[in-house]
């Protein structure tokens, strides 16, 4: 198969959905030689800020001179952003070779989209002889494909609301779900959450003798800096390339995470890991300003937690422009009237659109629940063309585009198509 084949096989197992469980993914690894365990890893999972923290995580130790793999999801534009070598995406041959040999496999066994995915990343990142490779959790971490590694260090980045259905409906069944990744006599790093999702994580690193390492310990506020201690020293991070002071806290967990599992401690290492995140990962989508006049926002904020720090980032603004659109489009799991009336107040128009999968909302389910909230929804069915007539407009109002990667993904696809 060539790519544009191999792509639409692998797209179309979506139709398998979402099958939680390693007995799968378990006998998928056993099938191509169980690359997985000669690898040296690190496992992040968290509700928000586990993709930020990964490239934290992946630019520091490139800058310290390793070659380093950086697998997550889901992508923007392209597939292969999911799986990267020291910036560099995964070739388009190798997807198309893998999953032309795995052709009867799939035909037989039915593995999900995200368990051949998980799978090829740790095949790539074998033979390709990564120093280290950083994977992502898909959803929840317990029950996810990727929980098949014994990593290096545990990294749970937020606890939040989110997928339910699945991960259970309070905050302590979702810790629970995600303390799942950690291993036995392993490091273990925990971002900002509340106190009880805290106590289940820290619970289940003493249980598994754990060497545990709570943000708050580690870090705290001064003079608009924040201030890591690491081994031997400590760290000021005044500022990252990502926009937000929560992306301190990011780089934070990212640098203490690195610093006690290696012992790197070179200021100027850390600093150009800081610094080169965007250039190191090809992360977007994190308060990204496409444009600065008129101002275009896209932000991946795809629940409540996030919007929340979506705002508290966009308020420091928001008063400049006259008027504020926003353009919102998410998956029928989200919480969308919890999402819209924390957005509402910061906007002037709010227009809804339908996501290209399945499992969007449709403009009109957002418009519903934006009316049972007695917000007022403009719902538009081209949300790329929205966007490129506020940017002909050339004004000094200020568009955002929020919510799921999915939606900022179709859009920037048309830009890039219409720009090339």
């Amino acid at each position: 198969m060539n790519i544009k084949s191999s792509l639409e096989k692998l797209f179309s197992l979506h139709q398998f959905g979402i099958k939680l469980g390693l007995d799968n993914t378990l006998q998928l690894l056993e099938r191509i030689g169980n690359p997985q365990r000669d690898l040296k890893t690190f496992h992040i999972a968290g509700s928000n800020g586990k993709g930020s923290t990964a490239s934290f995580m992946a630019s520091l130790l490139m800058e310290a001179g390793y070659r380093v793999g950086l697998y997550t999801s889901p992508h923007f534009v392209k597939f292969n952003e999911r799986i990267r070598i020291n910036s560099i995406m995964i070739e388009d041959e190798y997807v198309a070779k893998f999953v032309t040999d795995l052709e009867n496999y799939i035909e037989k066994y039915k593995p999900t989209f995200f368990e051949i995915t998980t799978a090829l990343a740790f095949k790539y990142f074998y033979e390709q002889k990564v120093d280290y490779a950083i994977i992502e959790t898909g959803l929840g971490g317990r029950l996810d494909a990727t929980n098949v590694i014994n990593p290096i260090a545990s990294v749970i980045t937020s606890i939040s609301l989110e997928h339910t259905q699945h991960l259970g409906g309070t905050l302590e069944k979702i810790a629970f779900e995600k303390a799942g990744i950690i291993k036995l006599n392993s490091k273990v790093f925990a971002g900002k959450m509340a106190d009880e999702p805290e106590k289940i994580i820290h619970n289940r690193a003493k249980l598994l003798n754990c060497d545990y390492n709570l943000i708050s310990d580690f870090t705290t506020i001064e003079d608009n800096r924040l201030i890591v201690a690491m081994q031997k020293k400590s760290f000021s991070i005044y500022s990252t390339p990502l926009i937000g002071i929560h992306q301190l806290y990011n780089a934070a967990l990212a640098l203490k995470t690195i610093n006690k599992s290696l012992n790197i401690e070179d200021g100027f290492i850390i600093s150009r890991g800081i610094r080169n995140v965007i250039e190191n990962t090809g992360i977007q989508g994190r308060y990204e300003i496409i444009c600065k006049k008129p101002k275009i926002i896209f932000d991946s904020a795809h629940n409540p937690e996030g919007v929340r720090t979506f705002i508290e980032e966009f308020s420091r603004e928001s008063n400049n422009y006259p008027e504020r659109y926003l353009l919102f489009g998410a998956m029928k799991d989200k919480s969308i009237v919890e999402m819209l009336k924390i957005l509402s107040p910061y906007f002037s128009r709010i227009f809804a659109t339908k996501i290209g999968i399945d499992r969007s909302a449709t403009a009109e389910e957002i418009e519903s629940a934006a009316k049972s909230a007695g917000i007022k929804i403009n719902i538009v069915q081209n949300g790329s063309k929205l966007v490129q007539d506020f940017f002909n407009e050339g004004s000094d109002k200020c568009l955002v585009v929020l919510g799921s990667m999915y939606l900022l993904g179709e859009i920037k696809s048309k830009m890039l198509e219409k720009s090339t």
